[in-house]
């Protein structure tokens, strides 16, 4: 093993996933280790593939999106034709999580309008005195 290598360890403490998350991208034919006796070693291009998995799930892609990704880099494609595929999906994306992000901030005024109402009845009222109950036995 050299430097250009990486046990599966060493991969998931770099990226910070689990041996199983790292186990289902191998499942998924989204990374291919080298077999050396009982060690799966990973290149640097399963590196580069690793992050754009990453930066994909991350994105909201599908892992048959994902899949897509890392066949920007085959020479035997038309290149144009997967960056403009890969940006229209990622605009896509982006759109859809600014209007999440819009609907979150307006729940978000009217917790706080909520919270506010609330605080201001809270002190506006006496508070309350606790009620002593004498039984008689």
């Amino acid at each position: 093993m050299d430097e250009t290598h990486m046990t599966i360890g060493k991969m998931c403490e770099t990226f910070e996933v689990s041996a199983k998350t790292h186990c289902f991208y191998e499942t998924k034919k989204l990374l291919f280790p080298i077999l050396h006796g009982q060690k799966r070693l990973f290149t640097k291009r399963d590196r580069a593939r690793l992050k754009l998995i990453l930066k994909g799930t991350r994105f909201g892609f599908s892992l048959g999106e994902i899949h897509q990704l890392p066949d920007l880099y085959k020479s035997d494609q038309d290149l144009q034709i997967q960056i403009k595929q890969a940006h229209e999906r990622a605009e896509r994306e982006r759109n859809a999580l600014e209007a999440k992000k819009q609907e979150l901030d307006e729940i978000i005024d009217d917790l706080r309008s909520q919270l506010a109402r609330g605080k201001n009845l809270l002190s506006t009222r006496a508070p309350l005195k606790p009620t002593i109950h004498h039984f008689d036995q």
